[in-house]
């Protein structure tokens, strides 16, 4: 935590894992395939990391690029990605089940009972950020017990400061029921106004850059800015 703000760092392989894991942040979100938004990282990366960093660890789970709404076999998969990644020590499974651009309530209470037996935390991704009403899934994904939401308040990178008030809007009238995790697009010229605007106390950040060999990895130098920046912030938590 710095600032008292929670930092998240989201990363697409072990290497970039490793060099986070060295700086002052509360948990990893870990990835294969960033190009793709994101998908299930390898068994053996988050087996090697639980055995060599000391971070907590919340593996994405989400067999593919595109769309949220899988078909029975996809789903069938998710859920036993989910059980071998909670039995091999992920701190959180992140996820993200539609049907119609709506959530998908069944498939979702299941995904959150599974994660929650295993006394972990259930984060619904930003596939949130599909649905018309925010504020109605917001509820939804309370009374499923969902511990947390990644969500840019359904704004388009460079607009994130549009989203970051709707974000707002939902920290104040959920405080205590759901964590609110603003992400997507943050950047050093914007850090301090999208966590000042949210008011989420925390942030989500991949500090990314694209490598000569057609991948994106973390930029260190930007992630230090970043987390350089977080000691400037000055938010009202009331």
């Amino acid at each position: 935590m710095i600032n008292n703000i929670k930092v998240e760092i989201c990363v697409g392989n072990v290497d970039d894992a490793i060099i986070a894991s060295k700086y002052p942040i509360d948990r990893i979100e870990l990835n294969s395939s960033l190009e793709l938004g994101g998908i299930t990282p390898s068994l053996e990366v988050l087996k090697y990391l639980k055995t060599h960093i000391n971070t907590p660890i919340c593996c994405m789970d989400r067999p593919r690029g595109g769309d949220f709404e899988y078909s029975n076999l996809e789903y069938q998969i998710m859920l036993n990605d989910a059980k071998l990644m909670l039995e091999n020590g992920a701190d959180g499974v992140v996820f993200g089940f539609l049907k119609d651009n709506h959530i998908d309530i069944d498939r979702t209470r299941t995904m959150v009972e599974l994660i929650h037996s295993y006394g972990k935390e259930a984060i619904f991704h930003k596939a949130f950020d599909e649905l018309e009403d925010i504020d109605g899934g917001c509820k939804e994904l309370i009374d499923l017990k969902v511990d947390r939401i990644l969500t840019s308040g359904k704004a388009v990178y460079p607009d994130i400061l549009e989203g970051c008030k709707r974000i707002n809007e939902l920290v104040n009238k959920y405080k205590g029921q759901i964590q609110l995790l603003p992400g997507g697009g943050v950047r050093t010229h914007n850090i301090i106004d999208v966590i000042k605007t949210s008011n989420a106390m925390q942030i989500h950040m991949t500090s990314k850059k694209n490598n000569e060999g057609g991948y994106v990895q973390l930029d260190v130098k930007q992630l230090e800015d970043l987390l350089s920046l977080i000691q400037l912030v000055e938010c009202d938590n009331n």
